[in-house]
């Protein structure tokens, strides 16, 4: 059932990601990799990692041992059974960003790592511009027809407000050529990304609406190559760990043992008051 104050329809989202396309989840794959790459980076071997996914072939055998989830509102993981959590390209669908990644962290054992993947604000920011300028000239007002995307700063704060250890949010930026507006949205519902908010338009667009839409895109934000357009994508990857005391605390403050002045070879100069 949809919740009317709910962000997401997930009946929507779960028909459009039923219809994408295998070949078509060029996303997915980066996410993927780029998570296997930070995992080969920890210094830590993981004995029962866990993956939370809505295309789980995506991640057959890209990660030795792991278990693979769907991507549910409450999430089908054992509290504290595995040492290793990734959240895979799902958390901008989320009604509950934050109590997703609580159920990741629930999941975790102590010092266990989450690795979280999602869309980030700058996603689209050119279709969104696009098909804004174009509806209120044709049609007078605005739809919502792109999923709002929390900022890199945003969706890092989630990761404390989960009670996670040791944060930290970055970003991953992609521009992707294509070859027209129309092009994009065709790729977009092969993704399954097409529109899944519940608040969206339930009747037919009039054409002239992306037709401009189109022609505004075109001139507005064209490939480098002037043949075709460009999308962004913006992959944040979120980093979090269980809390444990084995794991680096910040000094207390005043604590200092040594002045900043000295370590820098330089005079100490008071603020005026």
């Amino acid at each position: 059932m949809t919740h009317a104050n709910a962000l997401t329809d997930p009946y929507a989202l779960a028909l459009n990601r039923a219809r994408a396309a295998p070949d078509a989840l060029f996303l997915q794959e980066i996410a993927r990799d780029d998570v296997h790459d930070r995992l080969e980076l920890v210094n830590k071997t993981f004995q029962s990692p866990a993956v939370v996914t809505a295309f789980p072939h995506i991640w057959e055998g890209a990660i030795a041992d792991a278990a693979v989830f769907p991507e549910t509102e409450t999430l089908p993981l054992t509290t504290g059974g595995h040492d290793a959590v990734i959240h895979s390209m799902g958390l901008h669908w989320a009604n509950d960003p934050v109590g997703q990644l609580i159920q990741c962290r629930r999941a975790l054992k102590p010092d266990g790592l989450l690795l979280a993947v999602a869309l980030g604000g700058q996603t689209l920011f050119e279709l969104r511009a696009a098909l804004a300028e174009a509806e209120i000239a044709v049609c007078g007002g605005l739809s919502p027809r792109v999923a709002p995307m929390g900022e890199v700063r945003d969706l890092g704060g989630l990761l404390q407000r989960a009670g996670l250890a040791l944060p930290v949010a970055d970003t991953v930026p992609l521009r992707v050529q294509y070859a027209s507006m129309w092009h994009l949205m065709r790729d977009l519902r092969a993704m399954g990304e097409a529109n899944a908010l519940t608040s969206r338009l339930r009747r037919p667009t009039r054409r002239a609406v992306f037709e401009r839409a189109a022609d505004i895109y075109a001139r507005a934000y064209p490939a480098d190559s002037g043949d075709g357009i460009i999308a962004t994508y913006e992959l944040i990857l979120l980093t979090g760990w269980a809390p444990d005391d084995s794991q680096q605390k910040p000094l207390r403050p005043g604590s200092a043992q040594a002045r900043l002045a000295d370590a820098l070879h330089t005079d100490e100069t008071s603020l005026p008051d």
